[in-house]
């Protein structure tokens, strides 16, 4: 982004057209960043809630609060006893990214929970079995793609979810200039689908039989060839007997595409010069989200497309992740189920459980029982499923403090809130989508603005919540810690034979960053071990921190490049094509190919103003066209006796809304869209903008016991739900429908 400043005040914002990546884009979320900023909601200092009444607080008395009322929590039942829940803005904030993993150890609990699993967690299960990491996700490379199938996404909207692709509308129109072809799946007639060549409507929650059939007919007509990628590949075999029983035939009444469609889709796939497979959050929000998730990859596998330019490929991140340490080619795989929820058993996966069983574990008594919880930088209340029980369940709470820049739904329900710094206040490397980008690239912005006197920053406030949790108690020297965390990462690489730095005097490495502290110490240290780093060997022209800030446009690193077999970190060193943990969830899917459609059921939808709750609090961005309503298509309007802009009752197993109809052909009959985020009902917030424009919360109707199996992954596409005329009572939350 390019800021224009006087002092303190931000002017303007706009987009780098310098910038080596972005191509001077610049999304809704760059351009709030201004509101943000200076949004007179935004907590500023301390609070604590004492009697039900919010009290401002020096930092001193919130960590005495905290330390006097957690501490004991822990000592008398366990650390299992405290809940930790992180945000999906976590990962857009490099101090909390950083400094998170110190405090989930310093607290110790297996209670950890994060918006993963109301998001991205099957498809980062199917890649870590697949390919050895929960994030070596195959990236689309479609600035050189000629064929282009998605499914269950709408980049156009959302900029490119698990694919970080900035002005994305100009590559993908850049595609079909070229010749190349766009075909979406999705249930909704959304911007992407409009845009596309060819769309076709799937019912909600079958994308893995449109899959597993097109993968049928690679099989049963020849048309695999998975050139060099056949000696890195185990398990095509097995895969060839399982697509058996889903044939085109089998599966087109199921899903709603016909059989002859399907075929053709395989055949231009394989086909095509070049071609990607892209599923997105209709694919992993469903109770089939981990096959879904799974079976492009497959496709990609099957058609030579992995590993291929214009194809599906491995991004290779400056920062050095772990799919670039180590052997190449050779891993320890991914464990799961080192523990389980204690109410409903579910295994851990990447050291997280569901979210959605987060409610019980709260409220089932018991050993092991969460009493008190830490939230970082989220607001769960409205982003998982049957919100209005989790509302409850956190008022039951003995204690909950929360990291945020709010007083929203979630934190309205803590003892003690810990107020973040503005974004324009932190220094920005970008850790985690730079990982999932169309182009390797490196970027490091400054922060513009000083913090207020006095004022924590973020990971000065995370480590002073961990020496409470370890013991090091209120009066801690956070520099001190600092070099302690640091000092842990350089002794792990320097006992890596691998790294650019084994054998290394620890002491000497940390003193080559020196003077930076804090999150440009650690950023500057891992690029310069990362795999464009010069290791510490002098080399000033190599990518460090120190050349980043030299180019503050950015620097290109080049085009996706070939990386199989150097990217796998499989036990087996090969691409596992039928992981067991998957291939066990395959029968569960043959079991409902019998399964009648007779449901209206409920998807969600996205809107480019607003992906995220906070993003409703900004005045530019809720302004125009109310956009929390229920889209229902013409037939089923008709059918239900509802009319426009009439109120219209939707109840589900768990919970009932009243929310307005928007009628549209552009969304399939039988099924019904609302958006997430909204339900602003201002009760106990302090949210003013937001609270005006509230909407309802789709997420009181979303079920918390129906999940996807494999990955504890909520269902927020496919609800089963009931809709009528608003002309009388509707059930409460707690009525079976």
């Amino acid at each position: 982004m390019e800021l224009d400043i006087s002092g303190r005040e931000v002017l303007s914002i706009q987009g780098d057209e310098a910038d080596a990546f972005s191509e001077g884009y610049l999304c809704p979320k760059g351009v709030a960043l201004k509101e943000l900023d200076s949004d007179p909601d935004r907590l500023r200092e301390p609070m604590i809630r004492r009697d039900g009444v919010w009290h401002s607080a020096s930092w001193e008395e919130a960590f005495a609060e905290i330390d006097r009322r957690l501490n004991p929590i822990i000592t008398q039942h366990g650390r299992d006893a405290v809940g930790l829940y992180f945000g999906n803005p976590v990962v857009h904030n490099t101090a909390l990214t950083l400094y998170a993993p110190a405090l989930r150890s310093a607290l110790g609990t297996h209670n950890v929970f994060t918006a993963s699993s109301v998001d991205q967690a099957p498809k980062q299960l199917a890649v870590a079995l697949m390919f050895g990491n929960g994030l070596s996700m195959p990236i689309p490379d479609i600035d050189r793609c000629q064929y282009l199938l998605i499914l269950g996404a709408n980049p156009l909207v959302s900029n490119g979810s698990l694919l970080t692709a900035p002005n994305i509308g100009e590559r993908l129109k850049r595609l079909r200039q070229r010749g190349g072809k766009m075909v979406v799946i999705d249930p909704c007639r959304t911007k992407t689908a409009t845009a596309a060549d060819e769309h076709f409507f799937i019912r909600p929650g079958t994308d893995a039989f449109f899959l597993f059939a097109i993968i049928h007919t690679l099989f049963a007509e020849n048309l695999t060839s998975l050139g060099k990628l056949d000696q890195h590949t185990d398990g095509i075999e097995k895969v060839k007997s399982l697509a058996e029983s889903f044939s085109p035939e089998t599966v087109a009444a199921q899903c709603g595409i016909d059989a002859d469609a399907i075929r053709t889709i395989a055949r231009d796939i394989a086909s095509a010069e070049s071609a990607a497979v892209y599923g997105r959050i209709g694919t992993c929000t469903q109770r089939f989200g981990t096959l879904a998730s799974w079976l492009p990859e497959v496709i990609h596998v099957l058609t030579g497309n992995l590993d291929r330019e214009g194809g599906a490929m491995f991004t290779k991140a400056a920062h050095g992740p772990p799919n670039t340490k180590g052997a190449a080619g050779a891993g320890r795989g991914l464990r799961t189920g080192r523990w389980k929820s204690r109410v409903r058993e579910f295994p851990e996966i990447f050291g997280e459980l569901p979210v959605a069983c987060l409610a019980e574990e709260i409220e089932t008594p018991g050993e092991g029982q969460i009493r008190a919880l830490v939230t970082v930088a989220g607001n769960p209340v409205l982003s998982t499923p049957n919100s209005e029980r989790l509302s409850r369940a956190f008022e039951s709470l003995d204690f909950m403090v929360s990291l945020d820049l709010f007083l929203n739904e979630t934190t309205r329900h803590a003892d003690v809130i810990l107020p973040g710094i503005s974004p324009l206040e932190n220094s920005h490397y970008d850790f985690v989508f730079s990982q999932l980008a169309v182009r390797n690239n490196a970027r490091f912005s400054p922060k513009l603005f000083e913090p207020p006197r006095g004022q924590l920053t973020d990971w000065e406030t995370i480590l002073r919540l961990v020496a409470l949790l370890t013991g090091k108690g209120l009066q801690v020297d956070t520099a001190s810690l600092d070099r302690e965390i640091l000092l842990q990462l350089i002794h792990r690489e320097t006992k890596t034979k691998t790294s650019t730095i084994h054998g290394r005097d620890p002491q000497e490495i940390l003193k080559a960053l020196e003077p930076r502290v804090g999150p440009e110490r650690m950023i500057d240290f891992m690029l310069r071990t990362g795999p464009y780093g010069e290791g510490f060997g002098g080399n000033s022209e190599v990518l460090s921190l120190a050349v980043l800030e030299a180019n503050p446009h950015g620097v290109d690193l080049g085009a996706l490049q070939q990386r199989i077999p150097e990217v796998l970190r499989t036990r087996s060193g090969k691409i596992e094509l039928a992981p067991e943990m998957v291939i066990e969830d395959v029968v569960r899917l043959q079991q409902s190919l019998s399964e009648e459609n007779e449901e209206m059921v409920l998807i969600g939808r996205r809107h480019l103003r607003s992906n995220n709750s906070w993003m409703h609090n900004i005045e530019r961005l809720v302004v125009g066209k109310r956009r929390c309503t229920l889209q229902l298509n013409p037939t089923d309007a008709e059918r239900l006796g509802l009319q426009d802009a009439e109120m219209a009752a939707v109840s589900s197993r768990v919970g009932a809304i009243e929310i307005p109809v928007e009628i549209t052909d552009a969304i399939l009959p039988g099924v019904a869209s609302i958006p997430h985020g909204w339900g602003h009902d201002g009760l106990h917030t302090k949210l003013q903008l937001a609270s005006a424009h509230a909407g309802v919360n789709s997420n009181v109707l979303a079920d918390e016991e129906i999940i996807d199996i494999p990955s504890g992954n909520a269902v927020l596409c496919g609800i089963p739900i009931q809709v009528k005329q608003a002309n009388g009572t509707i059930p409460s939350s707690s009525e079976k429908i």
